[in-house]
């Protein structure tokens, strides 16, 4: 935290509620749970980006001991923490949007895929995406807790979420800009937690 903090100062505002979702995340993988990311544009990428570096090495060499992989195989694979991106569900995401209402695309991939002690990550720069809202309202149903990353102002995700680290700016790039740390942090602090 402190190197995060040294590199972004004006992120020190966040400190409390970027310390809680380091706390959720860790939470959530000792619970053998998943986590589910999903937003719009850049958000959608900043998905894709977790789950990147949940899923293989990150800073640490994640080690494969199980034996029932052959041993071959075992050395050239890592340690994944399990996330699912949303937005990289193209066919099912273009299929509902088209032939459901496409305010609901994540809402329907939350409920098929949420279970018990799951994570969704809900990433929208306004904190007001339709779509990102009601897929934490359906989390929130199903008892799946929700980390919201959004921009400064108070937003309907900030109301909803269980943790939301509403970085100090408004400016949606700027917004952007400030986001790819935290999740950063978030990423590398959950993977010392598991692998180091």
């Amino acid at each position: 935290m402190r190197e995060l903090l040294e590199r972004y100062p004006a992120l020190t505002v966040c400190r409390a509620d970027i310390e809680k979702a380091a706390e959720l995340l860790i939470d959530t993988y000792k619970k053998g749970a998943k986590v589910l990311c999903c937003g719009n544009g850049g958000s959608a990428s900043d998905s894709e980006h977790i789950v990147g570096e949940l899923m293989k090495g990150f800073k640490c060499a994640r080690k494969v001991s199980d034996e029932r992989i052959p041993a071959e195989l075992r050395e050239k694979l890592q340690g994944a923490l399990p996330a699912i991106s949303l937005p990289s569900q193209t066919s099912l995401f273009s299929a509902f949007s088209n032939d459901c209402d496409p305010d609901m695309v994540y809402a329907q991939l939350v409920y098929g895929y949420a279970k018990e002690n799951d994570l969704l990550i809900a990433i929208s720069t306004s904190g007001n995406s339709k779509n990102v809202v009601k897929a934490a309202i359906v989390a929130k149903s199903l008892g799946v807790k929700v980390l919201a990353l959004t921009g400064k102002k108070e937003s309907e995700l900030s109301l909803i979420a269980d943790v939301c680290i509403r970085v100090p700016e408004t400016e949606t790039y700027k917004v952007q800009e400030f986001h790819l740390p935290v999740y950063h942090y978030l990423c590398a602090n959950t993977e010392a937690k598991f692998f180091d």
